[in-house]
């Protein structure tokens, strides 16, 4: 061959690797519902329940694993990924695990907040607005709504949930004071 012929196979060459390239990706993350997935043991791990923005979604019998899709290789004419069954489902078992001990946490702080809240709110309790200003003292406890005595307006009605606690621990009417007494006055 010529030095023409010889640089035409190299383009032709390089071309072809080009497009295997351009292809290749696209090809990686067509894993299909119902297709097995093995881990890097040859065993399998478990069938493709979902591909959907980049996470193929691998139902192990244990878990749905949702594992990012460039992760998996078609290898063999098989989709691996680079971990055994047993490795997913642990790390799976201690992601599940982690989530409901947060979970749990958040609800116990919750609980806490909620029961601090309520033990505040009672007679004699003095209350600001949001924009911390005194509103009043409570001065009484209705089923759903907590009566606050107001120099400039007398009593004020609001309902039960409309108080919180602020860093301080003081209890807040979640209005401004402003607000609160065009409200009580009618305006």
């Amino acid at each position: 061959m010529n030095v023409y012929g010889d640089e035409l196979m190299k383009f032709a060459k390089l071309a072809l690797l080009a497009t295997a390239l351009t292809v290749t990706p696209a090809a990686a993350f067509a894993q299909d519902a119902g297709t097995t997935v093995f881990g890097n043991d040859d065993a399998p791990i478990g069938t493709v329940e979902s591909n959907a923005d980049g996470i193929v979604t691998v139902d192990t019998g244990t878990h749905k694993a949702p594992l990012p899709a460039n992760l998996l290789a078609e290898r063999e004419g098989k989709w691996t990924v680079n971990a055994t069954k047993a490795q997913i489902d642990g790390m799976m078992a201690q992601q599940v695990a982690q989530q409901q001990a947060a979970a749990q946490a958040q609800a116990a702080a919750e609980a806490e907040a909620a029961a601090k809240l309520n033990a505040a709110i009672s007679v004699g309790t003095p209350v600001i607005t949001a924009d911390a200003q005194p509103l009043g003292t409570i001065s009484e406890l209705l089923a759903d709504n907590v009566v606050v005595t107001n120099d400039d307006v007398g009593l004020v009605t609001l309902p039960r949930n409309f108080f919180a606690l602020d860093a301080n621990d003081q209890l807040v009417a979640r209005a401004n004071l402003e607000d609160i007494k065009a409200a009580v006055q009618g305006g």
